[in-house]
């Protein structure tokens, strides 16, 4: 009876291993440290106090420096083209909001930044009806 059971055992598959624990999450220091998300928050900052040259300019830097979230890729898109439609650059406007569709597919104004007068329509004619 041990030797069976010896034998059922040796011939028994290994359990796989645990699988990784989560990555940590990333807090807001951390993602300071990072070149684009940094442009991001700095944009966002200067959007929100109406210095839009210098937002624009921010949210270009922190596209070339490569943000790594898509959502914070459409973000930095959709604020770059607000800044494009109340400027009267309505092709860039469009260009904008196509680029945060493309990065990130699921990318949606709310219903109040939607029905905006300047970029609203622009935006319905990106995403359609």
């Amino acid at each position: 009876m041990l030797l069976a059971s010896t034998l059922v055992a040796a011939c028994a598959t290994p359990a796989p291993p645990p699988p990784p624990p989560p990555p940590a999450p990333v807090g807001l220091a951390e993602l300071m440290e990072r070149p684009a998300e940094r442009a991001l928050v700095e944009g966002i900052r200067l959007y929100d106090n109406a210095q839009y040259p210098a937002a624009e300019a921010a949210l270009q830097r922190a596209l070339a420096a490569g943000l790594v979230s898509i959502r914070d890729q459409a973000s930095a898109h959709k604020l770059i083209a607000f800044i494009a439609c109340t400027s009267a650059r309505e092709a860039e406007c469009e260009a904008a909001f196509r680029a945060a569709r493309v990065a990130d597919p699921a990318f949606a104004l709310s219903r109040a930044e939607a029905g905006h007068p300047m970029w609203g329509p622009v935006y319905r004619r990106v995403t359609g009806p």
